[in-house]
């Protein structure tokens, strides 16, 4: 038997089945940092970069504001509680909190998360109050990704991007 027929019979015997890729690349569309001062940070993506204030936040979980560059939305946030923030963010936390997408179909997209092994937040999403529900802030889903940062997913995308949907 020649090694290319043994290749090829290894191959055809050793078969995994993988989970299906999306068929465009989902496009980062938003990101959030933890601030102890939003109006600080506000200001410097204001007057050094040039951001442009979309929306404020005010909620029962955090204060600040979203920013964008047109393109891409920034959420600076005060979270107000713990839950809300995510159990692996010690209170004062500041930095990077979590990074979104903006899909197409966000079933099939949290599906896609899970055939990866990447479980959906239920803690952030029950205090947040997160579901299927596009009325609902701007993010529909905390799901985990890897190195356990935190990803949003939503189908009406973020306020200050070309790509969000208005109801």
């Amino acid at each position: 038997m020649s090694n290319e027929t043994n290749a090829e019979t290894s191959t055809a015997t050793n078969t995994e089945i993988k989970p299906k890729k999306p068929s465009k690349p989902i496009k980062l569309s938003h990101f959030a940092m933890a601030s102890e001062d939003p109006d600080k940070s506000r200001e410097f993506f204001e007057n050094v970069l040039g951001w442009s204030v979309a929306g404020v936040v005010a909620s029962r979980n955090a204060n600040g504001f979203y920013m964008t560059d047109g393109h891409v939305n920034l959420a600076i946030l005060k979270f107000r509680n713990g839950p809300a923030a995510g159990k692996e963010f010690p209170q004062g936390y500041v930095g990077l909190h979590h990074i979104g997408f903006q899909c197409d179909d966000i079933e099939e997209m949290v599906n896609s998360f899970k055939e990866n092994g990447y479980q959906p937040r239920h803690d952030v999403n029950l205090a947040q109050g997160l579901g299927k529900n596009p009325a609902k802030d701007n993010a529909e889903f905390k799901m985990e990704g890897p190195e356990s940062i935190m990803v949003d997913i939503s189908e009406r995308g973020w306020v200050g991007t070309k790509t969000y949907k208005q109801l």
